[in-house]
């Protein structure tokens, strides 16, 4: 099976089992999508909606969450983890947001990422999920799958970005963005599979008989 082989039979798949792609994360605009996105950084997307709506009942925009003591946001997502670097960024990117883009969240990727806390996959995140802009986020459920899939060599999660957005049409990479997280998660878990396993590996490589060594992110 050649690489755009599997490609295509990994669309195929994905499309077959998450038809529709629900945004994991609660928000109500582009400023909650983006706390919430900076929020979920070595968090689960779980305790994020749990955090969340203490959080955006005191302000779902910049102007209001920009009046918020950054006490009081550390107190509320600290069980987000970093919460004393979190709060900060939150707290200066909604003065940011506010001051310099009228209360806007800035819809391109060098705004985005020119915000306190914001880098490269947050931006993505938004960029695809609030704008409509194509882009493909690199996790680490996809850097784990891109390399048991045999995309990308995954010598990090800048290098398998490149490598998806090569192999895959640009129309698909926001959803299936969120289907291999979602497969991730389901199937070709960290510890449950390790390329040989789970039904889409065995379908990529039904010969593999060894475990496929993974370049962490």
């Amino acid at each position: 099976m050649t690489k755009g082989d599997r490609a295509q039979t990994v669309m195929e798949i994905l499309s077959a089992l998450y038809p529709e792609t629900p945004i994991p994360l609660d928000h109500s605009n582009e400023f909650t999508l983006l706390i919430a996105v900076l929020l979920s950084a070595q968090c689960t997307d779980e305790r994020v909606n749990k955090v969340t709506p203490e959080l955006f009942a005191m302000a779902d925009n910049s102007k209001g969450m920009s009046k918020v003591p950054v006490n009081k946001i550390r107190e509320i997502i600290r069980p987000c983890g970093l919460s004393p670097r979190k709060s900060k960024n939150i707290k200066d990117l909604s003065i940011l947001i506010n001051t310099k883009h009228e209360g806007k969240v800035p819809s391109t990727f060098e705004e985005l990422e020119a915000l306190p806390g914001v880098g490269h996959k947050t931006a993505s995140v938004v960029m695809s999920q609030a704008f409509g802009v194509p882009a493909f986020p690199v996790d680490t459920h996809i850097h784990r799958l891109a390399q048991r899939w045999g995309f990308t060599r995954g010598k990090n999660v800048k290098q398998t970005e490149a490598d998806l957005k090569k192999i895959f049409p640009v129309d698909n990479w926001s959803k299936l963005h969120l289907q291999m997280i979602f497969y991730g998660r389901e199937y070709c878990t960290a510890r449950g599979c390790d390329g040989t396993i789970c039904p889409m590996c065995r379908e990529l490589y039904p010969n593999r008989k060894t475990p496929k060594k993974i370049n962490k992110a």
